[in-house]
Parts: structure tokens; C-alpha cells; sequence
């Protein structure tokens, strides 16, 4: 169960946004030097290999066009077979031993961040669709941070050197000439790129999380989209955002082809230098016809070590812009006392053992409030990066035991004030506080995971007997529906709770809150798909639960029947200029008496 912080963040002298977050990030890969180190070692033999293969090919072609004695050009044959066969070979270990580095990080990065995430006191705030993209795409880019940018520097920096050395010892000038291209090519060429990615890959990620997102949407709420007339329009988003990622590729395309194009330029470059400054030495009779050969062709395989450099600073850039994305998911500190969590991911909230009834350790006292809005605003953020307030004015004070409701029709607000209550929205306006306490956020479109019945209460408390998840069930009406089961508690509900109705799935998201150590319970609808009597019986079986636990709820409802149990009602509703505001507030029998529009709302409903 993902988490959130409702009081203020634990203080810290670092701020890690400061940091460069692929090297915060790096150490969860795990990744040993000495595997790294072997890697390269591997890629330098198989590069060495092939300039090897390319200067010994070239003495020998220039050596046998003198027709010596053949003799006399068999240890180069060899030679040229053993660099042929040793740059395959060598070539196929040195993919073997960095992928094998690059695949078992991306392991050892997934498992940390899972683990992470779940000892994390913050909320996970981004969609499904959006997690789903991070903890896939975002980790896979940080891995290949290895294979495909370390590995290829190290190696390049390696080979480059020596070919510069061994030009340099038949012809200096000619070395020099090999160190300047080889600068343009494995210096100037890759900043390009990753100049050119800074502008395009932070588009693209965004872009890749966007149509994982909106992919996730329709795959999984496609029939709801359908009734509600949106299913064409979200298609229509998933296109625009499958082409903003193609438009970002297709920039990442022209500036490889960029890249490209310099690199067999400086080649070019440093093969006519090469030629240009051999031929009066040959002249001379300073260099030999043979070491001619292997000054001007050996260039041609060097160039080789960095064409891979322009891809290895844009992956690295990519790295960089994947590592930011984790970063943000993980916790800057470690996980402080006050916390709210959000009920949509899954595991243990990190409390030690103890039943439903049992408060948790440091139960603050009957005086102490658990949860404090002093008039807050609530909204969701515009497209704009706006946030436009649709309830404001807001103050309540929950203490252990209190039963709160928040009544007023749908679209009042009712559900963004009960997210700026758990800190998944930061409030427009005012301020909401706890005090060593912990909210649970019950949404009304909670997840159900595809096992059984009693591993979906379990995300709750990782400790739920089995007794405890029949008396949870029995509390919010589902005995019946339990006993009807084929394998009882071991029974499979399907994905997403496909194979139960919408009743019975959110009842079962209320019992497994029930289940939860959380101290405050923020509960959205609880009554939703239920009918009157049993979504009556629902509300009370929660504000029973709150009185003998010692636990505090805040539920939101447009159904006012069961509100007799609830120590306020607060009723919000609409007022000139579009921002709702509380309209009326007190118990429910006085409400009824005093407040004609409340009892009107009341009677319809009997």
C-alpha cells in the first residue's frame, strides 16, 4: 500500500533534487566495478582485434604486392586469422559478460524501488498507466545506461589512445592528425548529441507516459468510457500522444543521422591526413611502403570505437531523464511517524502485528486530534499547471472515535477534499495537519489484484487471519456472498474484481479499510452500487468500527439516511460563481428539523 505524508515532511539538510539523479540512482543497480571492469576489458581485446586485423591486413597486402618469399608473409597470415577470429569471439563474450551486468541490475534496481515504494510515507500521486511506465520503461533505460553508455566509453577511451600511440610511432604527425578527428569524433560529435537529446528525450519519456497511461485507460475501463460518450475522445488523446512520441523520436533520429555523418567525416578526415602526411615520408624513404599501408588504413577501423559515442551520450542523457522519473517515486528521507496512504497499489504498510480492533502503538489520547483541515480550498490542477479551487472554505477536526460526513450531490468537491485531506492533492488554499496518526484513503475505484479474496484483504495488513477477514466481511454484509463462494476466502475474484459486481467489489474495499491499522479512515462513497438498505448498513458498520477501535472517520456520501450515526454532517454545495462551500452543518436530526432543503433531500430518499 503506497503512502503518503500529511504533516510536514521530516526535515533535512540535503535536498536531492541537487543531485544528479542517475548517481543517486546507480547504487540501487548493484552493479559490481569488477563486472563492469571485465566488460570493457573484453570490448578493448575485441576492438584491438579488429584494428589489429585492419593493419596487419594492410602491411600484408602491401608486403605481398612486392612478391617476397612466401615465408616471409606467413606469421601476418596468421596473424590475420587469429585477429579475424578472436574479434567474433571476443566480440560475443563482451556482450554476454555487459548484458549480463545490464540484465541483473535492471533486477536488482526493479526490486529496490519495490521495496521503496513500499516502506515510502508519501503518496504515489502519478496513474497507474504513468507507475506502470516508470517502474518498466524508466528502469530498463537506467540499466542500459551499462551496456549501452559506460561500456562503449570505456572502451573507446581505452582504443583510441592506443591506436594514437601506434600511429604515433610510425608517424607522429600522423598520430596527431588521428588525435584531432578522433576528438571531433568521440568529443565534439557525442556533446552534440546529447546537447540535441537534452531537448528531446524529457519529451519523449512524458510522452511514453502518456500513452502507457491512456493505453492502461482504455484497456481497463473501456465499457465506463463507452456509457460515458469519453471512449472516443481518450482514443483520440492516445494517438496525439502516440504522435508527440513519434515526433520526439523522429528528433532523436535526425540528430543520430547528425551524429553519424560527423563521424564518417572525421574518418574521412583522418584517412586523408594519414595520406597526406605518408606520402612525402614515403617519398622520403622515412616510412616504408608497408607501414604507409598501415597508416592510412588503420584509421578506418579506429573510427570504429567511437561510433558508438554519439548513441552512448544520448542514452546516457535518456538515462539521466529515466532516473529523474525513479527519483521521484523514491522517499528523500527515511519514512517519518505521520503518514496517510493511499489505497491503490499494494503490500504491507510496514505496521508490526495486530488486529483490526487493536489501536496502533502511541494511540494518541482521547483529546489529541488525528486530522485537521483549517479552511481549506480544494482542486485538481488545470492543464495549465493551474490549480482552480471547487470547494474552499473548509474546516473540521477529527478526533479518535469521531464519525464525520460530508454530504452534498455529486460534483460538489466531495472527493478532491477528501484527497487534499489525505495529502494526495496539496490544498489550494488553508492548511490540513495530523498529529502522529495516519489517514487511509478508500477510493471509490480502489484496486482489486487478481488472487484471492483473502490476499486482497491482506493489503491492508500483510497479517489477517483468517477469522479477522471472515468478521470484516460479515461487518459490511458480504457473510452471504462469502459463503457462496466455491473456495471461500481462497477464491479468486479475477482482474481488476472482474468476476464480482460492483457492490460486492466495493464492499470488499471497505472491508479490507476495516482491516487496516490507518488511524483516520478517508472513506469516498461508501454506499456506491449498493441499495438503500445495504448501503445504510455499510455506513454503520464504519462508523462502529471507528467508535470501538478508537479510530476516526471522514466519509463523503450523497446519501443522507445513514448520517444519524455520524457525530456531524457537513454539507457542501454550490454557490454564485461556481466554488462550493459548506451550506450547512450539524448532527443529522438537527438538520433535519432546522434545515428544509436537508430534510426535502432526506425524504426522497425513504
Amino acid at each position: 500500500m503506497s503512502t503518503v505524508t500529511t504533516g510536514p515532511a521530516s526535515g533535512t539538510t540535503t535536498n536531492p533534487a541537487q543531485r544528479d539523479p542517475l548517481r543517486r540512482v546507480l547504487p540501487l543497480l548493484e552493479v559490481r566495478p569488477g563486472n563492469v571492469a571485465a566488460a570493457i576489458t573484453l570490448g578493448v581485446l575485441a576492438l584491438t582485434c579488429a584494428i589489429g586485423l585492419a593493419a596487419v591486413a594492410a602491411w600484408l597486402v602491401a608486403r605481398a604486392s612486392q612478391m617476397p618469399p612466401v615465408l616471409t608473409l606467413s606469421v601476418a597470415v596468421v596473424a590475420v586469422r587469429a585477429f579475424g577470429i578472436g574479434r567474433g569471439v571476443l566480440r560475443y563474450c563482451e556482450r554476454l559478460a555487459s548484458h549480463d551486468v545490464a540484465l541483473r541490475g535492471m533486477a536488482a534496481l526493479r526490486a529496490n524501488l519495490y521495496e521503496r515504494l513500499a516502506g515510502d510515507d508519501r503518496p504515489v500521486t502519478v496513474r497507474r498507466g504513468e507507475l506502470l511506465a516508470r517502474v518498466g520503461q524508466d528502469v530498463d533505460d537506467v540499466g542500459d545506461v551499462v551496456v549501452r553508455a559506460l561500456v562503449p566509453a570505456g572502451v573507446a577511451v581505452v582504443t583510441s589512445v592506443g591506436s594514437v600511440v601506434l600511429l604515433g610511432v610510425l608517424l607522429p604527425a600522423a598520430g596527431a592528425a588521428l588525435a584531432v578527428c578522433l576528438v571531433l569524433a568521440g568529443v565534439v560529435t557525442p556533446w552534440l548529441a546529447a546537447r540535441a537529446a537534452a531537448r528531446t528525450e524529457a519529451r519523449g519519456a512524458a510522452a511514453r507516459g502518456e500513452v502507457t497511461a491512456v493505453a492502461l485507460e482504455l484497456l481497463e475501463e473501456s465499457a465506463p468510457l463507452r456509457v460515458a460518450g469519453r471512449f472516443d475522445a481518450r482514443l483520440r488523446d492516445l494517438e496525439a500522444a502516440d504522435a508527440r512520441l513519434t515526433a520526439a523520436a523522429d528528433d532523436g533520429a535526425r540528430t543520430s543521422g547528425l551524429a553519424a555523418g560527423l563521424g564518417s567525416l572525421a574518418q574521412g578526415l583522418a584517412v586523408l591526413a594519414a595520406l597526406a602526411f605518408g606520402l612525402p615520408a614515403s617519398l622520403a624513404g622515412t616510412l616504408s611502403p608497408e607501414a604507409l599501408a598501415v597508416v592510412v588504413l588503420t584509421p578506418l577501423a579506429v573510427f570504429e570505437a567511437t561510433a558508438a559515442l554519439p548513441a552512448a551520450a544520448v542514452q546516457l542523457h535518456r538515462s539521466r531523464e529515466a532516473a529523474r522519473r525513479l527519483v521521484g517515486l523514491l522517499p528523500e528521507t527515511a519514512p517519518g511517524p505521520t503518514g496517510a496512504r493511499l489505497e491503490s497499489a499494494g503490500g504491507q504498510d510496514g505496521a508490526g502485528p495486530r488486529t483490526a480492533s487493536e489501536p496502533p502503538a502511541g494511540t494518541p489520547g482521547p483529546s489529541t486530534p488525528l486530522l485537521r483541515l483549517h479552511d481549506v480550498a480544494a482542486g485538481r490542477p488545470g492543464g495549465d499547471g493551474t490549480r482552480q479551487a471547487v470547494v474552499a472554505g473548509v474546516s473540521l477536526t477529527l478526533e479518535p472515535g469521531a464519525v464525520v460526513a460530508l454530504a452534498g450531490p455529486s460534483g460538489v468537491g466531495k472527493t478532491t477534499l477528501l484527497m487534499t485531506a489525505a495529502g494526495l492533492l496539496p490544498p489550494a488554499a488553508g492548511s490540513v495537519s495530523g498529529t502522529d496518526g495516519s489517514a487511509l484513503f478508500v477510493a471509490e475505484d480502489g484496486h482489486v489484484f487478481d488472487t484471492t479474496v483473502l490476499e486482497n484483504l491482506r493489503v491492508a495488513r500483510g497479517d489477517v487471519s483468517e477469522d479477522e477477514a471472515r468478521a470484516a466481511l460479515d461487518a459490511v454484509g458480504l457473510g452471504p456472498w462469502l459463503a457462496a463462494l466455491p473456495d471461500g476466502l481462497d477464491t479468486v475474484v479475477g482482474t481488476d474484481a472482474a468476476a464480482v459486481s460492483g457492490g460486492e467489489r466495493r464492499r470488499l474495499l471497505v472491508a479490507r479499510a476495516l482491516l487496516s491499522p490507518a488511524r483516520v479512515l478517508l472513506v469516498d462513497e461508501p454506499a456506491e452500487h449498493l441499495d438503500g438498505a445495504t448501503a445504510d448498513a455499510v455506513v454503520r458498520a464504519v462508523a462502529e468500527h471507528a467508535r470501538a477501535t478508537g479510530r476516526a472517520v471522514l466519509l463523503a456520501t450523497h446519501r443522507l439516511t445513514p448520517l444519524d450515526v455520524a457525530d456531524e454532517v457537513v454539507v457542501l454545495g454550490h454557490r454564485p460563481g461556481g466554488t462550493a462551500a459548506v451550506v450547512a452543518r450539524g448532527r443529522h436530526d438537527v438538520l433535519l428539523a432546522t434545515d428544509p432543503g436537508y430534510a426535502w433531500a432526506a425524504a426522497q430518499e425513504s
